[in-house]
């Protein structure tokens, strides 16, 4: 068994003995942007206040990943999501500690972080040293619960800098990265290939399809 598998089993209470009166729900921190939250513009042809640009909450990566580790524990985990493109843009002398207090704060058993898109171009070493140092710094300020298992997804849109300075800071923190690269090389998961869109950023989010395969790789993470 995995180390992962092993921390999950112990977080859900999956003992051989275990029944739905011990099981306690888990607590999930999702950390990411847009595709992770973001609420109603109408000038970029948005109207939801989900994951961009799924056509229905439930249809996001968010609510599905919430789902299916429903049905594997039995009960709803209690969740947290925060949307932090700022910190994207502005990673460089972010105030991580202060800026994530009540993240840190809710003390999760399993981290989900989906970030990655709205970063600058990293072109230079050090730029892309920085970012790792940054991302590091913020997956160890999220883990309040020195037990938490760490998953960090790669960017929906691949870049090999920002990709794999993630990368690292996760296996830093001994979390597990997921690479949905792939998924970006098929047309039918984007949100242009459901329906039209006015904005050509909104239509170039994942659509039901593209949630539904990150979300699948993000539950396939853990087992």
């Amino acid at each position: 068994m995995s180390r992962l598998l092993l921390a999950l089993a112990t977080l859900l209470c999956l003992s051989p003995r275990a029944s739905a009166e011990t099981l306690v729900p888990l607590k999930v921190l999702f950390v990411g942007n847009s595709l992770t939250s973001h609420g109603p513009k109408a000038d970029i042809d948005w109207h939801g206040n989900w994951g961009m640009a799924a056509t229905s909450a439930d249809k996001d990566y968010v609510h599905l990943v919430t789902k299916a580790l429903a049905a594997k524990q039995g009960l709803p985990p209690t969740t947290m999501v925060r949307n932090v493109a700022d910190f994207e843009r502005n990673h460089v002398g972010y105030d991580i500690v202060g800026k994530f207090a009540d993240a840190a704060a809710f003390k999760a058993d399993l981290i989900i972080l989906c970030i990655g898109e709205n970063v600058p171009a990293l072109k230079t070493p050090e730029a892309r040293a920085k970012y790792e140092e940054q991302v590091a710094g913020l997956l160890k300020t999220l883990r309040a619960n020195p037990k938490a298992v760490i998953i960090v997804r790669s960017s929906f849109w691949p870049n090999e800098a920002k990709d794999g300075a993630m990368r690292k800071a996760c296996e830093t923190l001994g979390g597990t990265f997921v690479d949905i690269s792939a998924l970006s090389k098929d047309e039918q998961n984007y949100a242009r290939s459901e329906r039209p869109y006015k904005h050509a950023g909104v239509a170039n989010h994942p659509g039901d399809r593209g949630m539904a395969a990150i979300a699948e790789a993000i539950v396939k993470a853990v087992k």
